[in-house]
C-alpha cells in the first residue's frame, strides 16, 4: 500500500473508486471477496481506492473499525492508495482519529453529517479531527448547506485538505454557482468530481477540475480509466461515447440508490460475493436484481 501523500497526480493516473464493502451471510468482514474487489480494480489499472458511501462506513461499528482499517491495508497491492473514511459524528471521529494514528494511511476522508450543522461548525470540526489524526483529509461536500466554499478554503489554506470530493448533485451539471465559487477559491487540481462517469465530463471540462470518482469502476475498471484517459487529453466524443456504456447501471442506482445498487451489481456480475448491508441501509429488493445484474454484466462484458 502507497503510504505517501496523495497528489493530484494520482488523480491524472487512475480513477478513484468507491467500492461496497463485502461481508459474509453473518455479517463479518469477508477478506476473500474484498481481496477480489480490489484485485478486479488494480487488474484494471485502478490505483486508487476510497471506501466510503459506497462501503457503508456510515454505519460500520467503532468496534470493527480497526479490524477494517488492517484488512484494507493488508489487501491492497505495493502501488495501490487506500483512502478510509471517518465520521459523520464530531463524536465518532474523534474515536475514530484514535484509532487511524495506528495505521499508515496518507489521507482519510470526512464523511458529511445531515442536519444539525453550521458550515463554520463543520469547518471546526473537520480541522479538529484533522490535527487529532495528525492528516490532511478529504472534504467531502454532498449538499448546499453543509460547508461554504470559503469555509473549505480556510481549511486548505491551514494545510489541512489533501483534496476535495464534490458531489452536489445538480439539474444541469454546467450550472453550479457554488463550485463556480469554489474552484476561484481553491487549486482546481485537489478538487474531483464526486458523482461517477455521468458529470465527470462538464465538471473537468467546464470547471477543471482533477479527475474523478466512480462506483461503476468496481465493475468495469478498464473502461472506466480509458474514459479518464480520455477527459485528461481532451478527448470528449470519445470521452462521451464510454461515458454512455455506464448509463444503464447508473440510471438504477439512481432510480433505486446509489449505494444498494452498487453493492448488488458487483455481485451480480460475478466479481464477488458483497453479502449483506449493514442496518440502517439494506440490501436491494428481489424485484430489482435481474435488471441490476443485466446492466452490470453488459458492463462487464465492454470491460
Amino acid at each position: 500500500m502507497i503510504t505517501s501523500p496523495l497528489s493530484p497526480a494520482h488523480f491524472r493516473r487512475s480513477v478513484m473508486a468507491v467500492p461496497p464493502l463485502a461481508r459474509k451471510a453473518d455479517r463479518s468482514l469477508s477478506e476473500e471477496d474484498n481481496a477480489k474487489v480490489i484485485r478486479h480494480l488494480e487488474d484494471g489499472g485502478v490505483s486508487l481506492l476510497l471506501y466510503g458511501g459506497n462501503a457503508n462506513v456510515y454505519h460500520l461499528p467503532l468496534s470493527e473499525y480497526d479490524a477494517t482499517l488492517a484488512m484494507l491495508a493488508r489487501l491492497a497491492g505495493a502501488d495501490t492508495l487506500v483512502v478510509p473514511s471517518a465520521g459523520p459524528t464530531y463524536a465518532l471521529l474523534l474515536e475514530q482519529a484514535r484509532v487511524l494514528r495506528r495505521h499508515s494511511f496518507p489521507t482519510v476522508m470526512v464523511l458529511p453529517q445531515r442536519g444539525i450543522t453550521t458550515s463554520r461548525g463543520v469547518a471546526d470540526g473537520i480541522r479538529e479531527f484533522s490535527q487529532a489524526v495528525g492528516l490532511p483529509v478529504i472534504v467531502y461536500v454532498k449538499d448546499d448547506g453543509y460547508i461554504e466554499p470559503e469555509d473549505v478554503a480556510a481549511l486548505d489554506r491551514e494545510g489541512l485538505v489533501s483534496a476535495i470530493k464534490y458531489a452536489v448533485v445538480r439539474p444541469d451539471t454546467a450550472t453550479d454557482p457554488y463550485l463556480r465559487t469554489l474552484v476561484s477559491l481553491v487549486d482546481t487540481s485537489k478538487i474531483i468530481s464526486g458523482i461517477g462517469e455521468q458529470p465527470a465530463i462538464v465538471h473537468v471540462r467546464d470547471f477543471g477540475l482533477g479527475g474523478f470518482t466512480s462506483g461503476c469502476v468496481c465493475v468495469a475498471p478498464r473502461l472506466s480509466q480509458q474514459m479518464l484517459a480520455a477527459v485528461t487529453a481532451g478527448h470528449w466524443d470519445e470521452a462521451e461515447r464510454i461515458r454512455g456504456i455506464f448509463t444503464p447501471l447508473e440510471d438504477l442506482r439512481n432510480a433505486i440508490n446509489p449505494i444498494r445498487v452498487l453493492h448488488q451489481a458487483v455481485e451480480s456480475a460475478g466479481i464477488a460475493r458483497t453479502g449483506p448491508l449493514l442496518p440502517l441501509l439494506s440490501n436491494v429488493d428481489p424485484e430489482h436484481v435481474p435488471a441490476i445484474t443485466a446492466a452490470a454484466q453488459a458492463l462487464l462484458a465492454q470491460n
